[in-house]
């Protein structure tokens, strides 16, 4: 009789989850690359707060890593057939996310891509850096930090990722404007700070007249930091690096990362969830929305300017 009382519990609390009343509020899926990076969490923060603003339930969903394209695409669809009411993604892979999307939009999901766009028209708006300047800007940086010579290399993350993409070019190009830069290496971190080290191990033994690094995310940032202090290289050898994880902070402070260049995580995040509003509430959406960069040092990290990107919040 025992197991008959479990499974009528099981039923009755199943039948009861089952006819729990949907929420008034509109469902909005925020499906972002990965959840382990610091960037995503203020992302997170963003969508939340525009969620409080403008009355939505955010559903925050992404694969664990950012190389796990499969298991966004699980989560596109099965958000699909939970019939949320908007979806806001940074996509993994900018081809292979397509399919999912195309499917939301059949079933009459409005789209909006942040950080990390797609090879398609779907989306109602792109909101994210642009890219391509931003990493124009790191050749820049680390131009003036070399005297505008020697070897460097560029540590991007994941290649298919377009924003990794896009990175790795807007820096050749930024260093089109800067002949006496040489760059010698091009190895991927695969968003992961210990494989992020191993390439900059390897870099560094490959290329011993080296000069600079730019790595172009978090986990690039980090794990080649580690590996030029396991070398005694920390200052010698300039490091120009994308986004500002404490860790990054930390590194920039104690001179082994001399600049990062800054996304606003947290504006893609709101801005992301507002774009779905309005798309819901049949208002005009931007196409594309630009959420800027700053170039962080030592010396300016303290302005107030600096201190507002950094700590949104506050």
């Amino acid at each position: 009789m025992k197991w008959i009382r479990f499974f009528l519990l099981g039923f009755i609390t199943f039948f009861l989850f089952c006819a729990r009343p949907k929420s008034d509020k509109p469902q909005i899926l925020v499906s972002p690359k990965g959840l382990v990076h610091n960037f995503w969490l203020s992302v997170k923060a963003g969508a939340d707060n525009a969620g409080k603003e403008f009355g939505a339930d955010i559903i925050w969903k992404g694969p664990s890593v950012e190389t796990d394209i499969a298991g966004q695409i699980s989560i596109i669809e099965d958000y699909i057939n939970k019939k949320v009411d908007a979806m806001v993604i940074a996509a993994c892979d900018e081809t292979g996310l397509v399919p999912p999307i195309e499917k939301a939009h059949a079933a009459g999901i409005p789209i909006i891509t942040i950080d990390s766009g797609v090879k398609s028209d779907i989306p109602l708006s792109f909101i994210a850096t642009d890219n391509v300047a931003a990493a124009k800007e790191a050749a820049n940086a680390l131009s003036d930090l070399l005297g505008g010579e020697g070897e460097v290399a560029c540590i991007p993350f994941v290649p298919g990722a377009a924003t990794s993409v896009m990175r790795e070019e807007g820096f050749k190009q930024g260093l089109k404007n800067h002949p006496g830069l040489k760059l010698v290496a091009v190895q991927y971190s695969q968003s992961d700070v210990a494989t992020a080290m191993n390439v900059t191990e390897n870099i560094l033994t490959a290329h011993p007249h080296l000069k600079g690094i730019f790595a172009a995310n978090e986990a690039g940032a980090i794990g080649c930091a580690q590996a030029l202090i396991g070398r005694g290289l920390a200052g010698k050898i300039k490091l120009v690096a994308f986004d500002a994880a404490p860790n990054e902070i930390k590194s920039l402070q104690n001179n082994v990362i001399q600049a990062l260049i800054v996304q606003n995580p947290f504006k893609m995040g709101y801005e992301g969830v507002k774009a779905a509003m309005n798309a819901l509430a049949g208002k005009p959406v931007e196409k594309r929305i630009d959420t800027g960069v700053a170039v962080v040092t030592k010396e300016n990290l303290n302005t107030p300017e600096i201190e507002k990107l950094l700590n949104p919040l506050k």
